[in-house]
Parts: structure tokens; sequence; C-alpha cells
């Protein structure tokens, strides 16, 4: 077995959205990289959609799939978004409990390369509910880390996927607001270039997190309840 991990080497080049990237990937990754020390890791953050062939990346991790990407998309796990707001926001105040009560809230909206997310779709007991969050007095930015450090500092709600916020809702740090409705998921992907070899260190990088995935998903399942 150690032979066949020593066999394993070279420079892997992994694509990650910022807040999922500094938060959970990077850790795994450590990991990774002390079962197969002969790989070299580069680690790109940042929440625009990556080019794997322009930047001669081997794996980017994605929540969804680009509609217009021609690589291959591997699932690996569910992805439940979750509203969330810190306790020092909610203090002193009455917590929404549907979508309707948002117009009263401060929010915090993701820049995306689309345009904002501003819309924030709901859905409980077959009835969807949308909300659109008004520009002008919201809190905006593009870094998908930042918008999670401003809700951890109480400074409103904020949507974001339950594997960027698991750690800060673990420790009290944030809460889920209106669990019962739930937003549109959008599974987590690895997507890779479409070709007929794979090289030894993209292939047993894919197999470890699907193993990772799979165990932090009954994590994440426990967590939600």
């Amino acid at each position: 077995m150690q032979a066949g991990r020593s066999a394993v080497s070279g420079k892997l080049r992994i694509a990650a959205t910022s807040d999922f990237g500094r938060h959970v990937l990077q850790g795994w990754l450590e990991e990774f990289n002390a079962l197969y020390p002969q790989i070299t890791l580069a680690l790109i953050l940042g929440d625009t959609v990556a080019n794997l062939l322009q930047d001669d990346l081997d794996l980017a991790i994605r929540f969804g799939v680009p509609q217009n990407s021609s690589m291959v998309a591997r699932p690996l796990a569910a992805n439940r978004r979750v509203l969330c707001a810190a306790p020092s926001y909610l203090a002193g105040r009455e917590a929404p409990q549907q979508p309707a009560d948002l117009q009263y809230q401060d929010c915090i909206v993701l820049l995306t390369a689309n345009g904002p997310a501003n819309e924030w779709r709901f859905e409980r007991d077959g009835v969807m509910q949308t909300h659109t969050v008004p520009l002008v007095g919201a809190r905006e930015t593009n870094d998908g880390a930042l918008a999670r450090q401003w809700a951890v500092e109480g400074k409103g709600l904020v949507m974001k996927s339950i594997w960027d916020v698991a750690a800060d809702v673990r420790a009290g740090s944030l809460q889920v607001v209106m669990p019962q409705w739930r937003a549109p998921e959008a599974p987590v992907h690895a997507l890779y270039q479409r070709t007929r070899y794979m090289a030894p260190r993209v292939r047993v990088l894919l197999d470890y997190l699907v193993a990772r995935f799979e165990q932090a998903s009954g994590e994440m399942v426990a967590l939600m309840r």
C-alpha cells in the first residue's frame, strides 16, 4: 500500500468557492496530503466559476453545475441552503417565521457572475414562496466568506450552503432561521476535464473526496434535525 501511495505524485490544482475552500476543503486536503505526501497541492479559491482548461485546473468543487459546462460533473453530496443569522442579530427582535417577514429584516446578498443573488425562494409542504431582497438596503459582496463573516458579526440574515456554515451552527455563532422553509438545493459536484486518461493523483483525490463527503453528509443530517 505504501508503495502504491508513493507512486502517486505531482501537482494537483484544485478550485473551490472561497468559504467552502477555507473552512472545509482546506482541512480535508491536509489530511489527503498526509496520505499522499508526494502530491503538491495548489488550492485556488474564488466564487466565480473556474475555467478548468484556461486556468490549468485538475478539479473544481462547485455547488450546482454550470449550465454551459462541457466538463464531467460527478455528484459528491446533497447541499441544503439555509437562511441564518447570528444570535446577536436575532436578540431583541422577532425572528422571521415565513418569507413575508423578511421585508422587515437586514439582509446580506451575494453578488455572482449572473448578478445579485437576491431572489430567495422557499418551499414548505408543497407551497413555494419567493422573497426578493431590496438591494437599496442590503449589504452586498462577491465574496462568500465575507458574507458569512458579516452574518457572524450580526450584520443581518444570509442565505448560505450548510457546508459553509455548519461549523458556525455547531459553535452557536450562527442559527438557522425559518428551518421549516426549505430553499432549493444545489448539490456539490466535482468538475473535471472529459478525457480517456485520468492522472492517478486526480483519481485518488476523487475517491478520497467521495468518502469524505459521505462521512460528513451524515453529520450534516444530524445537524439539521
